[in-house]
């Protein structure tokens, strides 16, 4: 029987950088994890110890402080892996690949009397930005993202026609609160994208789907935002999502001689229905490695 070495990566997992730009008075905060993880010429150091073409995690973690320093900041999080790509598979021959996955973490200027403060910041919830950049020679994928995008429409939305068995006791309704945790990642074509402004238009795009498409199933609303999205920005190829269907049931108060006409209602953490899909544009580009170390269905 033979053996050998299949698939592998390495690097260094969840480095935490913030960088404040102090060029003004007005100060301005970038805090994002990045994870590096790098290909090549590496069967030596798995089958033999050789750690001749091993770049340490730690240099991996040092070149994400050292590159944010010397490139004045992270700028778009969608730049900053593709610099790290860039010079990790431009700078040593036996790197042939690198995947790059950063996630943003969002801080909002604290507001005061006088107006946003200066240099004082609040998080503005759990909501994330990722990217995820494959490089494998010349070539270059983009994957961006969004984590933690939770919504609730408080009518608008309705469940009802689904089979029926001995073992269904859901009750159908014309009238049901929606909520759910947006995930969602899309495939981009090419590089040359204006990457803040693209990840504004595509978040306001979700948003403006959750809320004004009708819903008859979750499935549905998933499908619509995608739509949306791949309507209004031909730079991108496919949006994959990830929803949880965050279940708020009604209340039954008649042991307390009260009424319940759609307002109080239990938050049921678990379990719950998750949906996921992809909405793809039938004319794009194949994806080639963009999705192969993306981790679960997004």
């Amino acid at each position: 029987m033979g053996i050998r070495l299949g698939d592998n990566q390495y690097g260094k997992a969840e480095v935490r950088l913030v960088h404040v730009a102090r060029d003004t008075a007005v100060h301005r905060v970038k805090d994002v994890s990045v994870t590096s993880q790098l290909r090549g010429d590496l069967d030596a150091v798995h089958t033999a110890g050789d750690n001749s073409h091993c770049l340490a995690t730690d240099t991996q973690k040092n070149t994400v402080y050292a590159l944010a320093r010397e490139n004045g900041g992270v700028g778009a999080v969608e730049d900053f892996a593709l610099l790290l790509a860039r010079h990790f598979v431009g700078a040593h021959d036996y790197i042939h690949g690198a995947r790059q996955e950063i996630h943003e973490y969002s801080w909002e200027r604290i507001a005061t009397a006088e107006g946003p403060h200066d240099h004082s910041f609040v998080r503005s919830g759990t909501e994330t930005r990722t990217t995820v950049v494959t490089k494998d020679g010349d070539r270059e994928w983009v994957v961006s993202g969004i984590e933690g995008l939770t919504v609730l429409k408080s009518t608008g939305s309705e469940f009802h026609g689904f089979p029926r068995t001995p073992y269904t006791t859901l009750a159908e309704t014309t009238d049901r609160i929606l909520a759910t945790d947006v995930k969602a990642r899309w495939r981009y074509i090419g590089t040359d994208v204006d990457w803040d402004a693209a990840y504004a238009s595509v978040r306001a795009l979700m948003l403006e789907s959750f809320a004004t498409t009708h819903s008859l199933a979750l499935q549905q609303t998933l499908y619509g935002m995608g739509t949306a999205v791949l309507e209004a920005r031909p730079e991108i190829a496919e949006v994959r999502f990830s929803m949880p269907n965050k279940h708020h049931f009604l209340v039954d108060l008649s042991p307390f001689g009260l009424d319940n006409p759609g307002e109080v209602f239990v938050a049921a953490d678990r379990p719950y229905g998750k949906i996921e899909a992809a909405v793809e544009r039938d004319d794009a580009p194949a994806p080639g490695r963009a999705w192969e170390s993306v981790p679960g269905f997004v």
